[in-house]
């Protein structure tokens, strides 16, 4: 054989090996990209996202024209957490209610930003009455009967609503491993109070409002209040990336200025937020239906900063008592209860009332007219249970009543049990069933459901936190 045969076989060989090599490592990075792309979709990840929400002066809040806004504004803020099923959609809003169509367009816009379904998407309010109230339903009724919508013009909603689709779709780039979720809890001192206050003959004879400037009322007794503040807390590695709080009272210090601003819960929380600033600090009201600030506050607008710092406080201490814990897809679970609640008969007669009543009047009243006539259609409230290793956090509708949260954490005492409230507010006062004998403004009018709606409640509570995940 020729010395230019053997070159040639040399070289033919030569490539024949470098093809096999580069044929077995395009395999191998394949294999691995795969891999890769395999555990992204099975790492538990967390995205947080955060709005303005304050509307524009010269609209309405729930009760009076915006004049001005706050120094701290209205904000609607939330979590988006992947890696087991279907993204899970957490959002609270400073706002006094989102109900109805209203709430459905919001998780419909958060499930379609995050790739979900509605259904695993939780949309609560804070609660705080110098802000918007929001009913898509109500200023249909209202632009129909031929009058200016006011506290119920959607305008600003849908912008919110929008804002909110942007950031989510926006944050889902910025997600991070979840490796730990955090438990704390601590007692909040001086702050809620309940606010129905009976006489001897087991009747309300005396309400404590958020204001309660009559000194007689404010020296009785604390009466029954969930005292504690509960944080959850979602974590990479050693830094936080979200802290979530529960805290049930009425979140008012003074209000009906015409003023938009977050009160005392989101003073606490902007506190918070200062001191870890690493994490996005998100704020629910618990069962805070029957409590007030009224024991310790006569209104006084220096009020408004010792409340917050009472809370501040309480959230600190639950911040030092955090216990965290290992936490992958596995240990993550939604589950879901859709519900009719039974309405009060007196919703009926609100329609002949539209044209004959006042601004307040329809922000107090028409969502339940809405709500009524979504149930006749078939629609129901959806409650929900969100499972995070040993922690349950469940989301409720309406002005719940205190003692569906201690009957929620009486029913697992071997978790650690949290609560959302105001989520759909269309029912408004959810009492229990004993409250509706005692009487009182939250038994009243104010309720759109009858008292059996405690046993469907309690009954959806224990099927939630006894589910296994």
């Amino acid at each position: 054989m020729s010395i230019m045969q053997n070159r040639s076989k040399r070289g033919l060989i030569i490539v024949f090996s470098f093809l096999i090599f580069g044929c077995t490592a395009l395999s191998i990075f394949a294999c691995a990209g795969n891999n890769k792309a395999e555990t992204l979709a099975d790492t538990l990840r967390i995205s947080t996202f955060d709005v303005d929400a304050t509307p524009p002066v010269g609209t309405y809040l729930a009760y009076d024209l915006m004049v001005n806004s706050w120094d701290l504004g209205l904000r609607a803020k939330g979590i988006v957490l992947m890696g087991a099923g279907q993204p899970i959609v957490l959002c609270s809003v400073d706002w006094i209610g989102i109900s109805n169509d209203s709430h459905d367009a919001f998780r419909q816009e958060l499930a379609n930003a995050a790739g979900t379904m509605p259904e695993r998407v939780a949309v609560h309010v804070v609660h705080q009455h110098d802000a918007p109230m929001c009913d898509f339903g109500a200023e249909r009724l209202l632009k129909e009967a031929g009058l200016d919508p006011k506290s119920y013009d959607g305008t600003f909603a849908r912008e919110v609503i929008r804002r909110l689709g942007t950031a989510v779709r926006s944050s889902l780039d910025k997600s991070q491993p979840v490796t730990h979720i955090g438990h704390g809890e601590a007692e909040v001192y001086e702050v809620a109070s309940n606010r129905r206050l009976l006489g001897a003959d087991g009747k309300v004879n005396g309400t404590r409002y958020s204001a309660t400037r009559d000194a007689a009322l404010r020296a009785e007794p604390v009466g029954l209040i969930d005292p504690m503040v509960s944080l959850v807390s979602f974590w990479n590695g050693d830094q936080p990336v979200a802290v979530l709080s529960y805290y049930a009272n009425h979140p008012q210090s003074y209000y009906r200025l015409g003023v938009a601003n977050p009160d005392y819960p989101g003073l606490a929380r902007f506190m918070r937020q200062l001191a870890v600033p690493q994490a996005l600090h998100i704020h629910f009201n618990g069962a805070g239906g029957n409590l007030t600030a009224g024991k310790y506050n006569d209104g006084s607008r220096e009020n408004r900063a010792i409340l917050a710092g009472r809370l501040a406080d309480g959230m600190k201490r639950a911040w030092e008592t955090t216990e965290k814990e290992p936490v992958s897809a596995a240990d993550i679970a939604w589950n879901y209860i859709p519900v009719a609640l039974p309405p009060a008969p007196f919703i009926e007669t609100l329609e002949s009332e539209i044209k004959s009543k006042d601004m307040v009047y329809h922000t107090n009243n028409l969502f339940k007219l809405v709500w009524l006539k979504r149930l006749q259609a078939g629609k129901k409230i959806d409650i929900s249970c969100l499972a995070l290793g040993s922690t349950r956090v469940l989301h409720m509708p309406g002005e719940l009543f205190i003692e569906y949260q201690l009957a929620a954490k009486n029913l697992r005492p071997d978790l650690f049990v949290a609560m959302a409230a105001y989520g759909d507010y269309a029912t408004g006062y959810i009492c229990t069933a004993k409250a509706y004998q005692e009487g009182g403004y939250e038994a009243g009018p104010a309720s759109a459901v009858t008292p059996e709606a405690e046993g469907i409640l309690m009954e959806t509570m224990k099927k939630l936190l006894k589910s296994e995940k």
